[in-house]
């Protein structure tokens, strides 16, 4: 069992390494996006909480997050946990820390998957456009203005994390460029060792 950080700008990977991490490892992946979703439609006071601050444009708060996440810790997880999306702040990664030394867990590794800034803004513009062409609607955050606005932010708050948690002896990096089950291979290499 090992719980990881996947660490990277919007469209580096992680959520189509996590899937891989959750079939072949039985992890469970804690994608704060998809948590902040699916209470959003949920009904409970939380999902309402949720609800009222993303339709007005506002980033949820820590408290909010960390308390969908605590939930989340307290459930099952076989293989561990792949965290993802989270944490993106100084704060949050203090935060994680607390909260898994609650739960008597550790942090076993981050794993930052390094990518091409311009490769990028490429790749999330074909995703969108195969996305089309399947008649599929395409995220509103896969549009390249939106996606720019979302590395910046990246690099603005999350990027930080990166020395934090060389500092802590605990980053590993993977090339994300590369071919995907390349990546999957060095991840797995990270996860054999932890």
């Amino acid at each position: 069992m090992a719980n990881i950080i996947l660490l990277g700008p919007p469209g580096a990977g992680k959520g189509t390494q996590a899937k891989r991490l959750v079939d072949e490892r039985q992890m469970v992946q804690l994608s704060t996006g998809d948590m902040l979703r699916e209470a959003k439609t949920s009904g409970t006071e939380m999902g309402r909480r949720v609800a009222e601050v993303m339709d007005k444009g506002q980033l949820v708060t820590d408290d909010i997050v960390i308390g969908l996440i605590a939930e989340k810790l307290a459930g099952p997880s076989a293989g561990g946990f792949i965290f993802d999306g989270f944490p993106r702040t100084l704060p949050q990664a203090d935060a994680l820390a607390e909260l898994l030394a609650s739960h008597g867990q550790t942090l076993d590794a981050v794993i930052e998957l390094v990518v091409d800034d311009a490769a990028l803004v490429g790749r999330i513009t074909r995703r969108a456009e195969e996305t089309k062409a399947k008649g599929q609607p395409v995220r509103r955050d896969d549009t390249p203005e939106v996606f720019e606005l979302r590395l910046r932010e990246f690099y603005k708050n999350t990027a930080p994390l990166i020395g934090y948690y060389w500092a802590k002896k605990d980053l590993r990096q993977v090339d994300g460029m590369a071919e995907m089950d390349t990546v999957a291979a060095e991840i797995a290499k990270v996860l054999d060792k932890a």
